[in-house]
């Protein structure tokens, strides 16, 4: 499942990633999330949790109890990363020319079709 959300350059990652917690379905087979420092709250950890799905989120510095996560499939992450830049060498998506939201969209669904196809 691929899930896109578009939003603001100012918008935080913790209340977008609450939102795509919600979307996600316990019946599609996940059994891991691995996110970044940014989604460490007890609030997605709780909804990952109730749907069966083991968070694998490294503890912000400032959390004051310790969280125990898998640092192996956290690794795996960068996956996810190297895709990110892959899809900032299209010019057309790093610099963001469509003003529209849903023209935006299909340059990065069409990109992606592209990595995915070469």
């Amino acid at each position: 499942m691929i899930e896109i959300r578009l939003t603001a350059g100012q918008v935080g990652d913790a209340p977008v990633g609450e939102a795509l917690v919600d979307a996600l379905d316990s019946r599609d087979g996940i059994q891991h999330a691995a996110m970044d420092k940014a989604y460490d709250s007890n609030a997605i950890r709780a909804k990952l949790d109730a749907k069966g799905i083991t968070p694998v989120i490294p503890p912000k510095a400032n959390r004051l109890d310790r969280i125990v996560y898998d640092k192996e499939r956290y690794k795996q992450r960068n996956k996810v990363e190297r895709l990110f830049n892959k899809l900032k060498q299209f010019r057309r998506v790093a610099t963001r020319y469509e003003k529209l939201k849903a023209n935006f969209l299909a340059f990065v669904t069409l990109a992606l079709i592209v990595i995915m196809l070469r």
